[in-house]
């Protein structure tokens, strides 16, 4: 399964949110303290104790507090652990007569953005709040951003409908709310990281780091400096200390996508990582703790890796606690035309073209096709199905050879997939031209070839 769904727009960086809340007993002191902020251009509420504060904090989204530590009802440095715990976002500058260095540091642990002396750091104060405010702006885009992400890898976001995608959602939903590791199985081009995403996202881990590898890319050595990290000089090349992606992903989700294509040997290590949440950079000798949750995915059978001995049978039982298969698309063929339906609104967007619609033809040809590739291969045959149309629906003939039932032609009579070199050709070609809005001198100098040269090739592949 895929998402292609963009985000939402974000907000802009520009803009930070300016309100402050002013906290003193003392009614000359807030008075002052409230005009001179006003003049900064900031809207600022006023508060004579902890309880009105409170009542304002309700009301209001505030950005800053400005709190003096002496409060009639109750101390400064108190009320800041409860804004904390109620308002994380919103920053807080307390504001002493005395010094007190155990005030001041009691301060900072309950999550005071400073601590100041009155009268001694009145200079300080409003640099101090402008500080804070950018501060609470960036949490608070940080936080749009997050959920913003959060919402693109949601579970409502993969598309499908048909029994065994549903069934195959509502297990992954079930297992997000855990710290369970999760098998993802399933043919190339089903969605497995797609899925790990949303497991992470919809699970207590969703603010943490989602860190990604295909343990396929990479040779054992290199995989092992990947995961692991090493210390300089552990070999040829490690001139400096290095953070493998299990300390990146600490405290969040490491998603090992073919998982299968480990080496041996390196998986005796990920079972230590398993059984006792520890391991050994390459040159290091103390072993590093982390607490991160393991969501793998293959797309070969292991149990028959098992018997070959290409897998170790101790680590299939350590990460299959929750296995999951995801179905290949043929056995999902009701979700076709939703699917690709979606990818044809994608690239029709993206390339400024106006096809809304999929021909009947078209989509029967869709759903008697194998593919073998899943849902990747569809989407690539979509957009490469829009780039060679002309007309506002999507019709057989814009589909690769192999779908509309019969190969294409070179001109020797010579059979050609539409994976070889005259396909490709003849797709490149149009894209430029497309590029072009058609102008085909434009185009010729973009493909560096003579004028000439693009109009036999325009003839020879039968485009207008």
């Amino acid at each position: 399964m895929t998402n292609f769904l963009p985000l939402k727009p974000c907000l802009d960086n520009n803009i930070i949110v300016r309100t402050v809340l002013v906290i003193d007993d003392e009614e000359k002191l807030r008075t002052l303290l409230t005009r001179i902020i006003s003049l900064e251009g900031l809207e600022v509420f006023s508060a004579n104790n902890g309880k009105a504060a409170l009542k304002r904090l309700e009301q209001t989204d505030i950005n800053v507090v400005l709190c003096d530590v002496k409060l009639p009802d109750i101390n400064g440095v108190e009320l800041a652990q409860v804004i904390k715990e109620k308002y994380p976002l919103t920053e807080i500058i307390l504001l002493t007569a005395y010094a007190n260095i155990q005030d001041g540091v009691q301060a900072i642990k309950n999550g005071a953005f400073d601590y100041l002396i009155k009268g001694d750091d009145n200079n300080k104060i409003i640099p101090l709040l402008h500080s804070a405010l950018e501060k609470a702006g960036m949490s608070k885009r940080l936080m749009q951003l997050e959920k913003q992400v959060g919402e693109k890898y949601s579970f409502e976001n993969i598309i499908g409908s048909s029994k065994n995608i549903k069934e195959v959602i509502d297990l992954a939903q079930k297992v997000s709310q855990t710290d369970t590791t999760v098998l993802l199985t399933g043919e190339t081009g089903t969605g497995k990281e797609v899925f790990a995403q949303a497991i992470h996202y919809a699970g207590k881990r969703n603010h943490k780091p989602f860190v990604a590898l295909n343990c396929s890319a990479f040779s054992k050595e290199l995989l092992e400096s990947e995961l692991f990290g090493h210390k300089a000089g552990a070999f040829t090349g490690a001139i400096k200390d290095k953070r493998g992606l299990f300390e990146e992903a600490n405290t969040g989700t490491i998603f090992l996508d073919e998982i299968g294509e480990m080496d041996v040997d390196l998986q005796a290590k990920l079972l230590r990582v398993l059984e006792t949440g520890e391991f050994l950079k390459i040159g290091e000798t103390k072993p590093v703790h982390i607490n991160v949750r393991i969501i793998a995915a293959t797309n070969k059978d292991l149990q028959k890796e098992i018997e070959t001995g290409h897998f170790r049978e101790d680590l299939y039982y350590r990460i299959s606690v929750f296995e999951i298969a995801l179905p290949p698309l043929r056995e999902r063929i009701q979700d076709i035309e939703t699917l690709a339906l979606h990818f044809l609104e994608l690239f029709s967007t993206k390339m400024n073209k106006k096809i809304k619609t999929i021909s009947p033809e078209c989509l029967e040809a869709l759903k008697r096709h194998a593919w073998n590739g899943n849902i990747r291969e569809l989407k690539n045959v979509i957009e490469r199905s829009v780039i060679l149309s002309k007309e506002n629906e999507l019709t057989l003939d814009s589909l690769p050879a192999e779908l509309q039932g019969h190969p294409i032609q070179a001109r020797e009579g010579r059979q050609l997939s539409a994976f070889d070199l005259a396909s490709a050709e003849k797709i490149h070609i149009q894209k430029v031209l497309n590029y072009t809005n058609g102008n085909k001198t434009e185009a010729a100098r973009l493909l560096n070839i003579a004028l000439t040269t693009l109009y036999r090739k325009l003839t020879e592949y039968n485009i207008s």
